[in-house]
């Protein structure tokens, strides 16, 4: 049996459905990321798993335990690392572990194989109240009280949210040598340049899932036609295009706008012929210093598509 499986579960807060019939299983061994933007449903689904909420319906089981049911058992040997940082901000790096370490009945010495290489990074703060960290050494921390008492699953929700990039970096490595000792992880983050560090994700906005799958699979399922357009006027650009009778969608992706193309159906209308046809129209609006040219899908491009 793998060690999560969620079938068709629902949430509602009020009027607003948070959750609504989310359906996954994750295997064992594996980083399974939930992508998508804030409010999309992630910290309502991390919260069911590890027995903070109630579904309205459905099942979720981890480790082949009841959510509902057996939840004391799953918070025995689940790890959990909420959004916020919610440690002990008063007690030291070394206070906070041992604290979450007696929690479990265990010591930082039993589990030190599992943090050592986050540990040595901050033994030379060991004395530091927690509040005093960098957003960097708040999120080391974090894990290491999370892994202490050696969990068999890993719950991580948005991790590196507000993080440097050097730190996120970092962060992934971590998680792949987790993943490699056999401990299941899902993480959330609404960034999508994170997907491609994980074994499979699932692509989530407004509760529901638009697919689920391994990055590059959904890379390659990309099948309308891309182009990267810039010109001297980034800002009307992106109005103009989204004028322009052939172009579906036009999004701004940083420096650039990214535009998926409907050729018509005549038999001249080639690729070149379109990208001709749009240089010539923005030229008439007045765009100078245009470039257009052919680019592969990313992750966010995906999900652009499929929540249109």
């Amino acid at each position: 049996m793998n060690p999560i499986i969620v079938s068709d579960v629902h949430k509602k807060y009020g009027k607003v459905q948070a959750l609504d019939g989310v359906s996954f299983e994750v295997e064992k061994g594996e980083i399974f990321g939930i992508i998508g933007p804030d409010g999309a449903g992630k910290t309502t689904l991390f919260r069911i798993l590890t027995t903070l909420l109630i579904p309205d319906s459905g099942e979720a089981l981890v480790d082949g335990h009841d959510v509902v049911k057996q939840y004391k058992t799953i918070r025995n040997m689940v790890g959990y690392m909420p959004g916020r940082f919610s440690l002990y901000q008063d007690l030291s790096v070394e206070e906070n572990l041992k604290v979450f370490a007696t929690i479990f009945d265990t010591s930082i010495q039993e589990n030190y194989h599992l943090i050592k290489d986050i540990y040595q990074q901050l033994e030379p703060f060991n004395n530091r109240r927690a509040g005093a960290l960098s957003g960097g050494m708040k999120q080391k921390l974090a894990l290491c009280c999370a892994l202490i008492h050696k969990p068999s699953i890993l719950f991580l929700d948005e991790p590196t949210t507000g993080v440097d990039p050097i730190s996120r970096k970092e962060f992934w490595e971590m998680l792949k040598k987790l993943r490699d000792q056999g401990i299941t992880i899902l993480v959330s983050t609404p960034y999508m340049d994170e997907a491609g560090m994980c074994d499979r994700i699932a692509l989530i906005l407004e509760g529901s899932f638009l697919k689920i799958e391994t990055p590059t699979n959904i890379r390659n399922q990309f099948k309308n036609i891309l182009w990267s357009v810039q010109s001297s006027k980034m800002f009307p650009l992106l109005g103009d295009l989204r004028e322009y009778d052939m172009v579906e969608t036009s999004f701004a992706f940083g420096d650039t706008h990214h535009v998926t193309i409907d050729l018509p159906d005549e038999s001249y209308a080639s690729d070149q012929w379109a990208m001709d046809q749009l240089r010539g129209y923005l030229e008439a609006k007045g765009h100078t210093e245009i470039m257009i040219q052919p680019i592969k899908a990313t992750i966010e491009d995906c999900f652009m598509e499929l929540s249109h």
